[in-house]
């Protein structure tokens, strides 16, 4: 159970360094990349809770959630090329 407190206070740290590169950045692309960052470490911590609940909802959760966040990464990333 340590371990799993260990992971998840690195994670949470790791989203904290995200969120404040999302919002220091200045070029978008640098915000896109850190939010992409955010996101992958928000699945790894749902599926940790899997794991600590033996749930498999959080790891269906956490699939979902990576689709909807490949998606509207490129999504966002065809908008902002068509904007140039």
């Amino acid at each position: 159970m340590i371990l799993y407190l260990i992971i998840s206070i690195i994670l949470s740290i790791l989203a904290l360094l995200c969120w404040l590169k999302v919002i220091i950045s200045r070029t978008i692309v640098d915000k896109m990349v850190a939010l992409d960052a955010a996101n992958t470490i928000v699945i790894s911590f749902l599926i940790l809770l899997g794991a600590i609940f033996k749930e498999i909802v959080y790891v269906d959760v956490a699939i979902v959630y990576a689709m909807l966040s490949f998606v509207s990464i490129i999504y966002i990333s065809r908008y902002l090329e068509g904007c140039k």
